[in-house]
């Protein structure tokens, strides 16, 4: 519980709610106070501490408050009846999606008032991991969709239900899982679950049918305590404690570090792995479980002895070839959460024959363009993992040159820059535009990320003559493109939302207009 800020700015934190405290002591409730070492308690609008009769009461009402006896009946009902319920500062819902009610905080219902019987669960899947979450979620209402339900999802790139865009953003956190569990169309729920908001925040739904975690790989060390993988794996498994006895939770059986610690976290598993006799999954599968990955060229999903061909590595658009494996990674993970919601593994497999194919199928993530003579692939590819992945797709395309475009947030160390550039440089671009990322300075000078990442390339022995810098990103698109000519590719990791749009608008403009390279470009 937080107190009211004191008069100097100080915010007082208790570790354990103030009616337990209470309850706790021997003493009376006064000598609480002093020996939590508030001296001098005092806000405008509240009576100073010194005065104890008022003071005491304020602490009397901060304890009622929290108490909340009319939420906490309403919460004990809903889970004597099996449903979820959802709770923020302002509002409180039983039953997700087309089968939820909400009530403002301030205005509940009475137990007997609540018409229960309208008020049910949802199927609803949780994705984290380190990279990949957001076309997993996409490849996971696509297939829901494909199935027959409604599906709304959540991701870095917003909120949607049935095609429908609710809200654009980054909405991987518990705000956009709400948007979408309150939703009243949605009958189905997918929500990117980012690791900030676990920390931050923690879980909102108490309750899924599946969890993912796609892998982890070093990013975002440093904050919240997260200073290893081990720690990041930790944080990454809070989804599963949304799962009950019968939720299933998916994990990567090529990642060591989750491998080693995923059957500590829920005592039902789905295992996928880049060779479908990995041994994790030849053991799964001899015990009736269920896994997926690839065997003779082909994505395989099975149930203990059944077995179902999903595709052909080849020919699936998502994986450019079988190039792109962490998109095999990922449609494994997602076949996995549908089946485990209900899903025939023919829909599954429907599905995969033509997601990607359209880049508005999963925009952002390997978008592939053919524009004046030259391939671009615009993507997120947002840490050194990610950029490894669409440089070695990028560079089976590679008849001329390449240029990358590079940059990351200003929250990252200096270490994750250098991993960042190492991973550059060892695709030898014959170009490298450093950029900025718009609006993601966070705490640094605009073009400090970028000028850094400038010079460990120099470090790195990265020719100077080869460098190029544009603050934003939109104007580091048009340097690769105006450098460019027929025959080479352009990387172009390219992060805020709106110069994505932008970028996409530009080339699709030149495609209309049948530009070729190293023509002038539009204004």
């Amino acid at each position: 519980m937080v107190i009211r800020p004191h008069s100097s700015g100080t915010v007082l934190t208790f570790s354990a709610p103030v009616d337990q405290l209470l309850a706790a002591t021997e003493v009376n409730e006064w000598a609480i106070c002093r020996a939590l070492g508030i001296q001098a308690f005092y806000s405008p609008g509240w009576p100073p501490i010194d005065n104890e009769p008022h003071a005491l009461q304020t602490l009397r009402l901060f304890a009622a408050d929290e108490r909340a006896p009319q939420l906490q009946a309403l919460i004990r009902e809903a889970r004597q009846r099996g449903l979820p319920t959802l709770s923020d500062d302002d509002e409180f819902s039983v039953g997700h999606g087309a089968c939820c009610q909400t009530w403002p905080r301030i205005a509940l219902p009475a137990v007997n008032d609540v018409d229960w019987s309208t008020l049910a669960a949802i199927p609803v899947a949780l994705v984290t991991g380190s990279n990949g979450k957001t076309t997993t979620v996409r490849l996971i209402a696509a297939m829901l969709k494909a199935h027959g339900l409604t599906a709304g999802y959540s991701s870095t790139d917003g909120v949607f239900v049935d095609g429908e865009t609710l809200g654009t953003g980054d909405y991987s956190g518990p705000a956009g899982a709400r948007h979408v569990l309150r939703h009243s169309r949605a009958r189905a729920a997918v929500l990117e679950t980012a690791r900030g908001g676990i920390l931050r925040r923690g879980l909102a739904a108490d309750h899924a049918d599946v969890a993912v975690v796609t892998n982890v790989s070093a990013d975002h060390f440093g904050e919240y305590g997260i200073d290893d993988l081990a720690a990041l794996a930790e944080a990454k498994f809070t989804v599963a404690r949304a799962l009950d006895a019968r939720g299933t939770l998916v994990v990567n059986a090529d990642d060591p570090v989750l491998a080693a610690s995923a059957h500590q976290h829920a005592p039902r598993l789905g295992w996928f792995a880049s060779d479908n006799n990995h041994p994790a999954l030849v053991a799964h599968r001899a015990v009736g479980g269920t896994t997926c990955g690839v065997e003779q060229d082909e994505l395989t999903l099975s149930l203990g002895d059944q077995r179902w061909v999903l595709g052909w590595v080849n020919t699936v658009p998502l994986f450019a070839g079988g190039v792109a494996d962490y998109n095999i990674a990922n449609a494994s993970a997602a076949a996995l959460a549908a089946f485990a919601l209900g899903v025939r593994p023919e829909t599954i497999g429907a599905v995969l024959a033509t997601f990607g194919a359209n880049p508005d199928d999963n925009p952002g993530r390997l978008e592939r363009y053919e524009v004046g003579g030259l391939t671009a692939f615009i993507d997120y590819a947002h840490n050194p993992a990610g950029l490894h992945g669409l440089l070695r797709v990028a560079q089976t395309q590679r008849s001329g040159r390449m240029a990358l475009l590079l940059g990351q947030a200003g929250n990252r160390r200096d270490t994750d820059l250098r991993m960042l550039a190492e991973v550059a440089v060892a695709y030898s671009p014959d170009l490298i535009v450093l950029k900025g990322i718009d609006g993601y300075a966070r705490g640094r000078a605009d073009d400090e990320v970028a000028r850094h990442l400038g010079s460990i390339l120099l470090e790195l022995g990265y020719p100077e003559g080869q460098l190029a810098f544009s603050l934003r990103e939109i104007d580091a698109v048009r340097t690769a493109l105006e450098w460019a000519r027929a025959g080479d590719v352009l990387t172009l990791p390219v992060h805020a939302l709106s110069a994505r749009a932008a970028a996409k608008n530009l080339i699709n403009a030149l495609i209309a207009s049948d530009w070729l390279a190293e023509q002038p470009l539009p204004n």
